[in-house]
């Protein structure tokens, strides 16, 4: 339902974490050229933001649990004054007029920002695209994302059945560890010449 279809992209995080689980070692995320060029313009996002709005002062934060649902937690790319969030993105250009002629992000960034209103108790999340490619009147557009309850509840039920999941397949690789090799029933491949 959350995943829109995204159901490969589920099990292939599920299984990064069961080895980040079993190594204890995170997983190196691989980047590519758009993603190192977003993450080299969020600090002129972010000014950008602040310039652009009156009276604000961002707070930049790291990792956040959730304070009740444990495993997890988010990543706000600011807190905003007492009560919001940033989140910012520095897309493609066509990604960016999309969001501009739509007037909303993206279903994904959506569902990770009332990820982060969840962890951290905020009602509100500026939505900051970014594109410096762009004349200054259309390069920073800003939309702000109120936290929908209604969202929130459909999240926490599909994180808390993901970590069932995670939690399973994590008992499934155990029972490998705790079963010596030589003790485990042997799989019989079918007789390819019996076609």
């Amino acid at each position: 339902m959350l995943s829109k279809g995204r159901g490969t992209t589920q099990r292939n995080y599920l299984m990064q974490l069961v080895c980040e689980t079993l190594t204890g070692q995170r997983e190196d995320i691989k980047t590519n050229q758009a993603i190192e060029r977003g993450i080299a313009l969020e600090p002129q996002a972010r000014a950008r933001y602040c310039l652009n709005e009156f009276d604000v002062t961002v707070t930049e934060v790291g990792f956040i649990p959730h304070p009740s649902i444990a495993l997890f937690g988010a990543s706000p790319d600011g807190l905003v004054n007492d009560d919001g969030l940033i989140e910012i993105k520095c897309p493609n250009t066509t990604t960016h007029i999309e969001t501009i002629l739509t007037g909303k992000p993206k279903y994904e960034y959506l569902l990770q920002m009332h990820g982060q209103m969840m962890c951290t108790g905020r009602n509100w999340c500026d939505f900051v695209s970014y594109d410096d490619r762009l004349p200054p009147n259309l390069a920073y557009y800003k939309i702000r994302i109120i936290k929908d309850d209604d969202l929130v509840n459909e999240i926490e039920q599909a994180v808390q059945v993901f970590i069932e999941k995670l939690k399973s397949e994590i008992n499934k690789i155990n029972q490998y560890v705790e079963t010596p090799w030589q003790t485990r029933t042997s799989v019989t491949l079918p007789d390819a010449s019996a076609n």
